[in-house]
């Protein structure tokens, strides 16, 4: 056995022993990569990481790209990094479908806060509902600039009809700003409640996302001013 080897025997018993709250950031990530680097001193590359992204966050919101470029990090290290956030929100997306009706804003932010992890991209998702209101699906419907209000009026009205939904809500993140509609989100509100009030299907709320925060467009009261 090696001083490696020694090393990471002690690692993993303190983690098994104490969790990683036991351990600095740089342990923390050299940890996992003993995970894709088999027979290396991963401390360094923690080091370099670190350095390279200035924190876990930035180590781990960083593209696959970015992190190949890091002296030492190949494509098993790179893929390791970028996919623990991805399980982490694929668990949390999962355990958020175990709500299995909308009663309230608070029921809707639950749900929906978790497709939303990790997202550097402005991303709309609409939240069929039927009678009971019991989810019927969640569909993402569009990336990018999400308030082209023509295009995804549309589009959201055609996926409402189809899948029989008698009511919507509709979510979408501000990934550099607050949780706060701003005069394009109102005006793009106002035109889907418009839009699918006429094919008898009802917009129950808006939720806007900031990081872990949400605001509710319906709790504002605004919802009721949307009529034309």
């Amino acid at each position: 056995m090696g001083v490696h080897d020694g090393h990471r025997e002690r690692l993993r018993k303190s983690y098994l022993e104490h969790g990683l709250q036991s351990m600095n950031d740089i342990n923390a990530l050299e940890l996992l990569l003993f995970y894709a680097i088999p027979r290396r001193d991963t401390n360094e590359l923690a080091h370099r990481l670190l350095e390279r992204f200035g924190s876990l966050d930035g180590v781990f919101s960083a593209s696959f790209e970015d992190l190949c470029e890091v002296d030492g990090i190949g494509e098993a290290a790179a893929s390791l990094i970028t996919l623990t956030p991805e399980i982490m929100k694929k668990s949390r997306m999962s355990k958020s479908r175990e709500i299995r009706q909308i009663r309230c804003s608070e029921d809707a932010g639950s749900y929906l806060l978790p497709y939303f992890m990790n997202e550097p991209d402005e991303v709309v998702y609409m939240l069929c509902l039927d009678t009971k209101r019991a989810v019927i699906c969640c569909a993402e419907m569009g990336r990018g600039v999400v308030n082209t209000v023509d295009a995804n009026v549309r589009r959201m009205v055609e996926k409402a009809l189809k899948v029989r939904a008698n009511s919507v809500i509709i979510a979408h993140n501000h990934p550099d700003g607050i949780a706060l509609p701003s005069r394009e989100d109102e005006i793009f509100t106002r035109s889907l409640f418009n839009a699918l009030e006429t094919v008898g299907i009802k917009l129950e709320d808006h939720i806007i996302v900031a990081d872990e925060d949400y605001i509710s467009i319906a709790d504002t009261g605004m919802m009721g001013l949307y009529h034309y």
